[in-house]
């Protein structure tokens, strides 16, 4: 499937919604949870250790948070070229798929989003140095390739993973790196549930889409496993984050106090999570990537509220 700037654009509509709310649905703005909770957590890592520069932790969420925007103005032209973006759609609206902007537009903006991503990233390295090239390259080049290029990730089930890497050991070590220059136990340990709940969003969204990204070729873990297997690798997830803090826990490393055990007071959200999305399916599913993305949110706060106390 070609994803060429050149291929045949649909046509703008006249009865698009008003520019704001036509970048808003481009944007996204409910996934940035994913991108600002694993920075939350490495900052509280961190200033566990010693003080901290607020302005440089506000550049490493402001960092996390540009990546997520480029890859959700990327998947929203590239999913569109490719041909994913189906009348069938079941989840939110996209911008270039409905004709609200065209693909010029969508590449445009997605190319100046890029520009704000690699000026932080430029901040970022001034103040850590050169290790955070290595992380953001890969984030900026991921989150577009994660749709675009000959061969996209996203297309080959190559997005869980990727997902669980920059959301969970890249995002978190990576912004304790950037405030104190080393990593330790505490933030690779903090780093693996973060990684695992943000995976848990990404299986709900392929659930949901499983049907449709199985006739527009999109070969997504959900579309190889089926359904039941996606619901499995959910469980698995979700259970996998909290049985991770009971292992650093146990270990007894002096860095790893008791109150990294408070996430467990989200373990009944968790447990209606799971239950609901063995049960619900197609459209229904939209509500539990809000509900999912929340679970993330309430964990990471208590996480690091933990992680500091």
């Amino acid at each position: 499937m070609s994803s060429s700037l050149a291929s045949p654009e649909v046509e703008l509509r006249a009865d698009r919604p008003s520019p704001l709310q036509i970048w808003l649905a481009a944007l996204r703005p409910k996934t940035l949870a994913a991108g600002a909770a694993p920075v939350i957590v490495g900052v509280a890592v961190a200033a566990a250790r010693d003080d901290i520069s607020i302005l440089l932790s506000l550049a490493c969420l402001a960092g996390a948070l540009s990546l997520q925007l480029v890859s959700n103005l990327a998947n929203d032209l590239f999913d569109h070229l490719n041909g994913a973006d189906t009348a069938a759609r079941l989840g939110p609206d996209r911008a270039t798929a409905n004709g609200w902007v065209s693909v010029r537009q969508m590449a445009v903006a997605t190319t100046l989003m890029s520009l704000v991503a690699v000026a932080i990233g430029a901040v970022l390295i001034v103040e850590a140095g050169w290790p955070v090239v290595a992380i953001g390259v890969a984030g900026l080049l991921c989150a577009v390739a994660y749709t675009g290029g000959p061969a996209p990730l996203g297309y080959l089930g190559l997005g869980d993973p990727l997902v669980f890497l920059f959301f969970g050991p890249a995002a978190v070590c990576g912004t304790v790196f950037v405030l104190q220059g080393e990593l330790g136990f505490e933030a690779w340990l903090a780093s693996v549930p973060m990684g695992l709940l943000s995976t848990a969003i990404l299986v709900v969204n392929n659930l949901r889409d499983r049907e449709e990204d199985a006739r527009t070729g999109k070969r997504t873990l959900a579309v190889r496993m089926g359904a039941e297997g996606a619901r499995l690798e959910y469980l698995a997830l979700i259970a996998s984050s909290y049985a991770v803090l009971g292992f650093g826990v146990l270990r007894g490393a002096p860095e790893i106090g008791i109150g990294w055990l408070l996430p467990m007071v989200t373990l009944p959200m968790a447990l209606l999570r799971v239950r609901a999305i063995q049960r619900k399916d197609g459209a229904e599913l939209n509500d539990e990537l809000g509900a999912t993305a929340g679970l993330l949110t309430a964990y990471a706060i208590c996480l690091a509220a933990g992680v500091l106390l």
